[in-house]
């Protein structure tokens, strides 16, 4: 008889691998708002984990794009005028359709006018709010840990996943972490663009917004690894990942995966 946590950690990565297995299976629509050093690399790391990505900011098309998509990412890492505007299209269409969303607050804690846009789009309820350290401490006013995030997560009615050495991820009740990943992902552009498309990706395919979140953070995580074993620095390391997501398949994902 397994022991009860490590029962714990067999259902979370047998569900990941579930969620990888959907993905796999239904090439989800994820709509990208996102920075402009970011959209090549993320829509690569999309069509590697199997789904369909779409990027434009167009004000006249960017609604009929997110009404027929399965998920959709806003990224603040480019703040300017066009994306704002396609954001408030954007997140109506997405209302309008039942379309799940993910916010990555890139760079807050560096900018107050950023950080005021995103505590409004933060009362428009995403499904999951995908930051590291400093951008939580800048929205919850808090160093990150087990029962910081669980109170905001909690008083904002989200999910808040937060990455670093281990990942924690809230919905304010259940909490998991995770423990994959490797050191060359920080050294990468777009690194942390692409894991928040892969994490609405599986939105996409699984309603649990929590058990969603901590699939697309195993899975990033794991082809990370995966990929480090197979290059010798950064620039080999960005080519590997996309090849490591495009052959990661849901045993594999349930050996490596670490989540508690």
């Amino acid at each position: 008889m397994h022991h009860p946590q490590a029962a714990s950690r067999d259902d979370a990565a047998q569900a990941a691998s579930d969620i990888l297995v959907r993905l796999r299976a239904r090439a989800p629509r994820v709509h990208c708002i996102t920075n402009g050093v970011a959209q090549s690399f993320t829509a690569n790391v999309l069509l590697a984990a199997g789904c369909v990505p779409s990027m434009t900011l167009s004000a006249e098309e960017i609604g009929s794009f997110v009404a027929s998509a399965q998920a959709l990412l806003v990224n603040l890492g480019t703040f300017d005028a066009e994306r704002r505007e396609a954001t408030a299209i954007a997140l109506q269409a997405a209302t309008t359709n039942k379309v799940p969303w993910v916010l990555d607050p890139v760079f807050v804690d560096r900018s107050e006018p950023r950080g005021a846009f995103a505590r409004e789009l933060i009362v428009r309820r995403p499904a999951v709010v995908r930051m590291n350290h400093a951008e939580f401490s800048a929205l919850a006013h808090a160093a990150p840990s087990r029962d910081s995030t669980m109170s905001y997560a909690r008083s904002n009615r989200i999910v808040v996943a937060v990455s670093g050495e281990t990942d924690l991820i809230t919905d304010g009740q259940r909490m998991a972490s995770i423990a994959n990943g490797h050191p060359l992902m920080s050294k990468v552009t777009a690194m942390g663009c692409a894991g928040s498309a892969v994490l609405a990706a599986c939105l996409a395919v699984e309603a649990d917004a929590l058990r969603a979140a901590t699939a697309g953070l195993a899975i990033i995580g794991v082809a990370g690894e995966l990929a480090a074993e197979r290059s010798s620095g950064p620039g080999s390391f960005a080519v590997a990942i996309i090849d490591a997501l495009h052959g990661l398949d849901a045993a594999t994902l349930i050996a490596r995966a670490r989540i508690n």
